[in-house]
């Protein structure tokens, strides 16, 4: 049985009307993997709700994490956690998940964000900057309803490194231009995470293309 844990909400952080960052201050350090999650426990009117929640820190900070949150229309997980203030405890399980990286492939490294699925790439962009020997590339996709989380920091300069920002509906597009159409080069290796039916699009039309199925690492929320 997984053991449960309770954090207090230090601070939030508004990044816009329905998109916020609770920052966690854990009374236990937890050890994690870059792209790794936790179980939140939220109080329902009919139990217990159990909600995934990306880890968008460092593991270097494990008694203090910070978790993106996207207030969903109707959906009483998130409408708990936008209530919550400084002070606030939540009960938690983890860390889980498969979709990580401990260090950077000794490839060019792809990492492909659509909306909050920024939230368990920046820990891993972080860890392959700090390891990589090849390129490393994040695509981010956004709309005018989820603009850029992470702005600045992800746009500072950084050697190897290049940032592409593209609307989402063109993200698709602009992968299969880069890495199918314009070369023949299938050594590369992907991380893809965002909500809905892109990253499962995404996930095949690179498989299909010819890159190595363990090349091609995705989350979808």
């Amino acid at each position: 049985m997984a053991v449960e844990h309770t954090a207090r909400v230090e601070r939030v952080f508004e990044h816009g009307p329905q998109t916020r960052s609770l920052f966690l201050r854990l009374a236990v350090p937890l050890p994690f993997v870059p792209g790794q999650f936790i179980s939140c426990l939220l109080p329902a009117e009919h139990g217990v709700l159990t909600r995934p929640y990306s880890i968008a820190s460092d593991p270097e900070s494990p008694t203090l994490i910070e978790l993106v949150v996207d207030l969903v229309p109707g959906g009483p997980g998130s409408h708990h956690l936008f209530s919550l203030t400084a002070g606030a405890a939540i009960r938690y399980t983890g860390p889980w998940g498969t979709f990580t990286l401990e260090e950077a492939p000794r490839t060019e490294t792809i990492f492909v964000a659509d909306g909050t699925g920024i939230a368990p790439i920046r820990p891993m962009l972080r860890r392959a900057l700090a390891t990589a020997v090849r390129p490393v590339t994040l695509l981010y996709g956004h709309t005018a309803a989820a603009p850029l989380l992470f702005e600045r920091e992800l746009a500072a300069p950084r050697p190897g490194y290049t940032l592409v920002t593209v609307p989402s509906a063109a993200l698709v597009a602009e992968v299969e231009g880069r890495y199918v159409a314009a070369d023949a080069e299938r050594s590369r290796q992907f991380y893809v995470c965002g909500v809905g039916p892109v990253v499962h699009t995404l996930r095949d039309r690179l498989r299909g293309a010819g890159y190595e199925r363990h090349a091609v690492r995705y989350e979808k929320w």
